[in-house]
């Protein structure tokens, strides 16, 4: 595999991987038990930190971008594993 194609693979991990840990610890200001200032949507989180999203989302980047690299040379799941119409017999 070649670094660049490693680097646009991991690039899309890292992306979802921040979608997906984004949300967690996010507290509104219902929540936090705080009176929102004018402005400030009632939805809105009031303890957002996007340092801590950033090392979450590199973290688990890395571990999901790992374990696709080993599966790329080990084999693990292939192409044929995932052929649905395979396993519905058509």
């Amino acid at each position: 595999m070649r670094w660049t194609s490693m680097l646009a693979i991991y690039t899309l991990f890292w992306t979802i991987s921040a979608f997906v840990v984004m949300p967690f610890g996010l507290r509104t200001p219902d929540e936090a038990g705080v009176t929102p200032t004018l402005g400030h949507a009632t939805s809105a989180p009031v303890n957002f930190r996007p340092r801590r999203v950033l090392l979450r989302a590199t973290l688990l980047s890395l571990v999901t971008f790992g374990l696709f690299y080993v599966n790329f040379y080990q084999g693990w799941v292939t192409s044929d594993d995932l052929d649905v119409s395979r396993w519905l017999g058509l």
